[in-house]
């Protein structure tokens, strides 16, 4: 239980840690009463003059002790369940988390897909925009090329008809 207190977030485990060292050292009074009450003295006879004079104190004692016994089991028992608790939300926010993290990895490796099909798609565009370029160029330098054939040859004809009606 100490360890897995210790693994807790610090909020919880300050707390955890306190009442645990509480039973601890209740449970080591307790245990050290135990012993010294049931130890076998080499002085019976003390023993049997304590026990008789003070029966009603001793039964009133062992019922406190009793008592405070089953309180701090149930202590103990309430923390274990806490912690049981504590780490079953764990486990399964820590499921959370590694789910989410793949999802998260699939979205990833989507866009860098989506990323370089869009490369791709500029590239292709980029090329389109210089050939369209050049065919509107070699378009216009054709016309002019057209018109300049054709202004030559209304010339040449101009001139072929100025020439034989003045001869």
């Amino acid at each position: 239980m100490d360890l897995e207190a210790r693994s807790l977030p610090p909020s919880v485990k300050a707390t955890l840690l306190v009442k645990l060292r509480e039973y601890k050292t209740d449970l080591n009074n307790l245990k050290t009463e135990v012993k010294r009450i049931t130890s076998s003295n080499a002085n019976h006879a003390a023993r049997d003059d304590l026990l008789e004079s003070g029966m009603a104190d001793t039964q009133m004692a062992s019922a406190d002790q009793r008592g405070r016994l089953l309180m701090s089991t149930e202590r103990l028992n309430q923390s274990s369940d806490k912690i049981r608790e504590s780490r079953r939300t764990m486990l399964e926010t820590e499921e959370l988390g590694v789910s989410i993290l793949q999802d998260l990895s699939q979205q990833r490796q989507s866009l860098l897909h989506a990323h370089n099909s869009l490369h791709g798609v500029d590239d292709n565009i980029s090329k389109s925009k210089k050939i369209l370029t050049n065919m509107s160029r070699r378009m216009s330098r054709n016309k002019w090329i057209i018109g300049s054939i054709i202004a030559v040859l209304v010339i040449a004809i101009i001139l072929i008809l100025y020439f034989k009606l003045t001869h």
